[in-house]
């Protein structure tokens, strides 16, 4: 890409002055069309891989992920919450990792590049010293909520290697390309600007008496003449149908769901000259939730400048500066896992408004304040010498959080707790570039290029948290302060004895050299091959260099033999193939046999020292890591086509591929003297094959009255284990079991057959004894669960691995309509063949065990309160029985959570042409109304089929995704 197009070009782009001449919102006609400024070797290039930002900028998102959901083939995006600024997930052609920790969830991710500058993303090593992982500790926002939509002149989503090698192994999972908008050489201004309202969906509230009901039903079939008695531990919230508060009205939806405004104001100006020119851009925008209210702010400053002090060189600094604030959910659980000691959970909030007010009033005393600051820098220069051309860029991505936290005693049993955060990720990079371009005649054409890559990775963070108050879950001694001592701690202080502290610090650096050819023959054939050297200070010193090859090859049919042919406007084959190093995330591979701190007490897995002396122990619980350890790859094969028909109406482009991620590290079972639980090996490997398909068509050409343009971007993916460390056929990781030839996000299920109704059905076996689950027998009840290799046992070799918990299909179908100055975009999503593990129900019918048990797992938030799902799927089973019949980890809680979303309508007039004749300089004016999230087509029984983590298991934590309707404008001047 940048690296074989021309410096002048590359210049220009920036300071080009000509517009779009369309002022209408609206899919981009030619965007799989080559670009007028396109080099031969373009060619290498997918033109299915633009996304039109002018479409995007529309909605009213908050993050790149929902910007970029549905809109471009082989990308999958991830939602686990509505909650505004929360992290969520993409993958690119499926995950190679399976996803079973946050490790992988993050090691997944795709890389983004903003205007050159790759953006450094989140790092999990926090989770290290965290007794509960459903939120990394600080902010927790998204890295890429800073990304203004409004400022973005385009996007492009880069899969093959041909493309993406350009970023080395940080570009293994894909590229996400995100250009800024150019500046001008005469004086420009935009404004956007746009007010929504999000509302919630209808929700179905209960109280004690549906509890008590739903309830009954197990005490009248399997409790003598259907009574609570004392043994039975029948909670006292239920037991006092008088009492008001849990037995009264259930209206505490009115202060936990609301509507929320959300609204956006943009501005940018830009000018100058050839010579020197600028562009200036300001910015802010609320996005509210609809539920616990939360909600975030954003922030927005951007400034760049060109300046060409001669013909032959060039000059180029950007800087982005960013805010990002956060208003949290005040979920239990959240807070509970925060603070790292679990109190009394007997008797979940009241449903009743009143009481439930009073609870929130409890925030009020304390604070939870969360931001993040986000800087980017580049600077670049560049030497044009005609047909040898030089850049060099330096730049920086920078983002910091901050986490204050105060929750007061009536919140935690007579206990204070107060936290603090200060955390950062870091992006150092310099790089250098040359090429040469060598034109033999109008037949031959060669370019090389040759670079280098200097990027120096930090991750750090500093934490504490406190406690004050004696209470039963410390199970720490107070030391009483002497008040005639200097050192007297007032009675409000936080004690010595009960802070913890934390700090830990990460780097990554990688270096990496490139050398590039490539040769065209008549505009027709095109050729390239690219070599990298990289290394990695995450690597074992001595496999610290990794050498990736790869190929890629286009053929110009059209130009080749069918120039003449009017129905075929374009027709290109492309063809890539080559390896790719995959950098580990964490350094403490590189470090061999190692040590750590690692001895925990009450409630914290890592603690640095006891009674103020350092401690050191072997890390038995994570692993050995042995001498030896090799780099991971990746190898791909892509072969893709772009065609267009009847003067460009139609336009297609398919790419088939097949990547294969080797060599890759995981714990395996070791020798059980040496204490350690794995051992982390090199061996696993994840393919995954599939095929990317976009098609657009001009159905309605734009040159008439009434136009209709339509699009569909779609991805079918399978992914397949085909190798584990040592030549293990499978291998269990938690609930989770990886098992050569079958996918790695299937789950690991015991298929349900009914109910034993009475002891006379439990099968008995050759030996005389009843069917067991796990040693313990099976009585009336209990479910009938599917013996698979006959041996009147069940247990874990009767599971099996069934569904899949990314889609095998997942795209878009947009519509874009126009009449006169009136335009019409209706917007489509869609995911196919994904399931998902109803946790929340069974949840909901493990009632017994999460009454009995006082741990995170039994946390009941508000909206415990709340009807959903379809109570009438599942059998009565006995809840008090041993051997656990409502475990999520059986069929009868999969299902199926393929959709179809009405994600957007919106209709916006052209007022261009009327306000000229006021404004002179106006260029456009655009007036838009919209509505999104409008409505899901599903079979899914749960809240929705999008809310749910990258695990599969819907745990009912996900806050609504609102249907929002809103107006905007849009003014270039």
């Amino acid at each position: 890409m940048s690296d074989v197009s021309s410096f002048k070009m590359n210049f220009q782009q920036q300071t080009d002055s000509a517009e779009e001449d369309s002022t209408k919102l609206k899919v981009d006609t030619t965007r799989f069309q080559p670009k007028s400024k396109r080099t031969v070797f373009s060619a290498l290039e997918s033109k299915g891989n633009d996304v039109d930002p002018k479409k995007l900028a529309i909605f009213p998102a908050f993050t790149l992920q929902q910007y970029l959901k549905g809109e471009a083939a082989g990308l999958y995006v991830q939602e686990p919450s509505g909650e505004p600024g929360t992290v969520q997930n993409m993958f690119i052609r499926g995950t190679s990792q399976p996803l079973v920790s946050p490790r992988e969830q993050f090691a997944t991710q795709p890389l983004v590049v903003l205007d050159g500058i790759p953006l450094v993303g989140e790092h999990p090593f926090a989770y290290d010293i965290q007794q509960f992982k459903f939120d990394r500790i600080g902010p927790a926002t998204n890295t890429l909520a800073n990304i203004n939509m409004d400022n973005i002149e385009s996007v492009q989503i880069l899969k093959d290697l041909g493309s993406t090698s350009v970023y080395g192994p940080k570009g293994v999972n894909g590229v996400i390309l995100l250009t800024s908008k150019k500046n001008s050489t005469v004086r420009k201004i935009n404004f956007e600007s746009h007010i929504g309202v999000a509302q919630p969906s209808g929700v179905t509230t209960v109280n004690g008496r549906f509890e008590n009901d739903f309830r009954r039903q197990f005490y009248d079939k399997y409790t003598a003449n259907g009574s609570y008695s004392e043994n039975d531990s029948y909670p006292l919230y239920l037991s006092d149908s008088l009492n008001n508060d849990f037995f009264g009205p259930a209206n505490w939806n009115d202060k936990y769901y609301g509507s929320a405004l959300s609204y956006s104001v943009n501005a940018g100006i830009s000018g100058g000259s050839e010579r020197a020119n600028f562009r200036f851009g300001v910015g802010t925008t609320t996005s509210g939730g609809v539920a616990d209210n939360t909600g975030a702010d954003r922030y927005n400053t951007r400034f760049q400048i060109n300046m060409r002090p001669t013909d032959w060189m060039a000059f180029t600094a950007i800087i982005n500066a960013n805010r990002v604030d956060r208003q949290r959910n005040r979920n239990v659980r959240d807070r509970l896992s925060q603070v790292n000691y679990i109190p009394d959970l007997s008797s979940p909030v009241a449903p009743n408004k009143t009481k439930y007010s009073e609870y929130l009033a409890q925030f009020d005393k304390g604070f939870d304040d969360n931001r993040s600051n986000i800087v980017e820098g580049l600077v670049r220069l560049g030497i044009d010498l005609g047909k040898f051309k030089f850049n060099t860029t330096f730049g920086l991505d920078h983002n910091e959080g901050y986490r204050d936290i105060f929750y007061p005693r009536t919140l935690l049993q007579t206990t204070n707790y107060a936290s603090n955060y200060y955390g950062y990720s870091r992006r150092v990079f310099f790089d250098n570039t040359a090429t040469y371009d060598l034109k033999i005649n109008d037949v031959h054409t060669f370019n090389f290029v040759v670079g280098s890559s200097f990027q120096y990775d930090t991750y750090k963070y500093n934490y504490a948290y406190a406690y004050k108050g004696s209470n039963d879950f410390v199970k720490l001694n107070l030391l009483q302060s002497d008040p005639n001592r200097s050192d007297y701690l007032e009675p409000f202080v936080f004690r010595r004895e009960l802070v913890w502290k934390f700090l830990d610090k990460t780097r990554n650096n990688q270096i990496s050299f490139t050398g590039k050819a490539s040769y065209n023959y008549k505009e027709i054939y095109t050729f390239s091959a690219m070599l990298r050297a990289d290394a990695s200070s995450n690597q074992q010193p001595t496999n610290r260099w990794f050498y990736s090859p790869i190929l890629s090859g286009s053929w110009n049919m059209k130009k080749d033999f069918l120039e003449t042919n009017d129905f075929v406007s374009d027709l290109n084959l492309r063809a890539s193939v080559g390896r790719m190093g995959r950098a580990e995330l964490f350094d403490n591979y590189a470090q061999g046999p190692q040590y750590t701190a690692f001895i925990g007490f009450t409630g914290n897995l890592i603690a640095p020292g006891y009674n103020g002396f350092g401690t050191l122990t072997r890390p038995y619980n994570a692993g050995a890591i042995p001498y030896g350890l090799e780099w991971a790859y990746q190898d791909q094969l892509n072969v893709g086509v772009d065609a267009a028909f009847l003067k460009n109406r139609i336009r297609a482009s398919v790419d088939v591929y097949a990547k294969e991620d080797k060599n890759q590290l995981l714990g395996v079972p070791g020798a059980a003297e040496y204490g350690y639980t794995t051992i982390i090996r090199n061996g696993m490997s994840i393919s995954n094959t599939g095929v990317d398909v976009a098609l657009a068509a001009d159905i309605l050409p734009s040159t008439q009255k009434v136009s209709w343009t339509s699009s569909l971007n779609l991805n079918f993916n399978k992914n397949k284990l085909k190798a584990l460390p040592g030549g293990l056929s499978e291998l269990i990781i938690g609930d989770r079991l990886l098992k050569v030839g079958e996918s790695v996000d299937s789950y690991w299920l015991l298929k349900n057959e009914g109910i034993f109704n009475t002891d006379a059905e439990v099968p008995v076996g050759a030996n005389g004894q009843k069917m067991s689950y796990n040693a313990i027998t099976l009585k009336a009840g209990d479910p009938i669960w599917k013996d698979l290799n006959n041996d009147n046992i069940i247990n874990n070799s009767d599971r099996t691995l069934m569904g899949h918990a990314l889609p095998l299909v997942s795209g878009g179908f947009n519509n874009e309509f126009g009449y006169g100055n009136w335009s019409l975009a209706v917007n489509m999503y869609f995911n196919l063949g994904r399931d998902l593990i109803n946790q929340e129900m069974a949840n909901r019918f493990d009632f017994v065990n999460r009454e009995g048990l006082n741990n995170i797992n039994s946390v009941r938030e508000v909206t415990f309160w709340e009807k959903r799902g379809d109570y009438s799927k599942y059998p009565l089973y006995n809840p008090w029985s041993s051997a656990a019949p409502y475990q999520a980890n059986q069929d009868i809680f999969l299902e199926d959570a393929s959709f179809l979303k009405l994600r957007t309508v919106s209709l916006g007039y052209d007022l261009t042409k009327l306000m000229k004749k006021k404004m002179p300089r106006l260029e456009r004016f655009y007036v838009y109304g919209s509505v999104y999230n409008v409505f899901t087509l599903t079979k899914y029984t749960g809240q929705d089929p999008e809310l749910v983590n990258y695990t599969g298991y819907d745990s009912g934590y996900g806050i609504q995704i609102p249907r929002t309707y809103m107006l905007g404008v849009k003014m270039d001047f």
